[in-house]
């Protein structure tokens, strides 16, 4: 209504965030899983058509289809925060210092600087688009992708998407003012971007232009995109929404005060695990009698996966529910013939199984 701002100064502002049900109706599959492997904070999986690429801190590892012991493929300057397979085996990799590598393929030992991408340094995810190619989201015009919780209690919306020449080094600005875009589907003519502070999904021309809102409201902050088989695809979103991190949002001068007095692992932000410390907030609201962890109580970390059909549409979900211990889903992929996803807070690699599929 036209009059709420100014009876919002009276009455208080409502926090109110979209509830876990339909597709998104919470279950415990991540839980019920084995893990493919285990290591530390793993993320940015893809696949070059034989074998199952991941990162670990500044590590690219490889594993083989049937499994085993990783393979270590590349040790990077610094962590390595978004990486993309692309034809003939080439392989991009960006790291937390803003630099993007190109192995392999038709534009081997190519080398990206942030000069190159308008002297941004926050490089969240990539993707080819053919060979000659390569899509970029710049999570961030202010921070690297290290200080995603800076840059989310700051309120920033300085994110950009951008396409880069591999053969010219040309960038082109595609779309700008992104809430930290943080996954990337081309379809079409059209490039599908999860922008996760505004707790939607997007598309953007291929050419560049307005974006366009796809899917809003979800109940998480949305992070990798992954083709699904059907046509669909296949999306992490990496913490869930809650109301005093929502409240907190809106109390400017909190914020700030928090920000600026108190450690930042024990900030009231979303986090990629919890319940690690006595320190971290929201642990009132987790605890009942004989001290059982609530599934459905409060929770600065999740883990959750969402099938969406060719529509763009959630029609599954698959959830570590709060008392749970695979968060910070960051990365999934459907590759040979199974669903991985990458759960940096659990230290795992999960293969879902699909047939336990909530709101199918």
């Amino acid at each position: 209504m036209i009059f709420d701002p100014i009876l919002d100064l009276f009455r208080g502002k409502a926090v109110t965030i979209p509830p876990m049900d339909g597709a998104f109706r919470p279950n415990t599959a991540l839980d019920e899983v084995d893990a493919v492997l285990e290591i530390a904070a793993p993320d940015n999986l893809a696949f070059d058509g034989m074998h199952l690429l991941f990162s670990s801190g500044s590590d690219v590892l490889s594993l083989a289809p049937g499994g085993g012991t990783p393979e270590r493929v590349e040790q990077l300057p610094a962590t390595v925060t978004a990486m993309a397979a692309g034809p003939d085996r080439a392989l991009a990799i960006a790291c937390d210092d803003g630099s993007i590598a190109i192995d392999g393929g038709k534009h081997a030992d190519k080398r990206l600087t942030p000069a190159s991408l308008g002297n941004l340094a926050c490089p969240t995810a990539l993707a080819f688009d053919g060979a000659d190619h390569l899509v970029v989201a710049q999570g961030s015009a202010k921070h690297r992708v290290s200080d995603w919780a800076v840059d989310l209690m700051e309120k920033n919306a300085g994110g950009s998407l951008w396409r880069v020449d591999l053969t010219t080094g040309a960038a082109q600005r595609l779309a700008g003012d992104l809430a930290f875009p943080y996954g990337i589907l081309i379809q079409g003519d059209r490039i599908v971007v999860a922008e996760s502070w505004r707790h939607r999904l997007i598309a953007v021309p291929r050419q560049g232009g307005a974006p366009q809102p796809l899917l809003t409201k979800l109940p998480g902050y949305p992070a990798r995109l992954a083709p699904a088989s059907d046509g669909g695809a296949w999306l992490a979103l990496f913490a869930p929404r809650n109301r005093l991190i929502e409240f907190v949002l809106i109390e400017h001068d909190y914020r700030a005060a928090m920000m600026r007095e108190i450690e930042r692992p024990h900030w009231i932000a979303p986090a990629l695990a919890s319940g690690a410390s006595f320190l971290e907030p929201l642990q009132s609201g987790g605890v009942k009698t004989m001290g059982t962890h609530k599934p459905w109580s409060p929770s600065r970390s999740y883990g959750l996966v969402v099938r969406l059909d060719a529509a763009l549409q959630p029609v599954a979900s698959f959830h570590s529910r709060a008392n749970g211990r695979r968060h910070g889903i960051t990365s999934v992929i459907e590759a040979g013939g199974r669903v991985l996803a990458a759960s940096q807070g659990g230290n795992a690699i999960l293969a879902i199984d699909t047939r336990a599929e909530a709101g199918a």
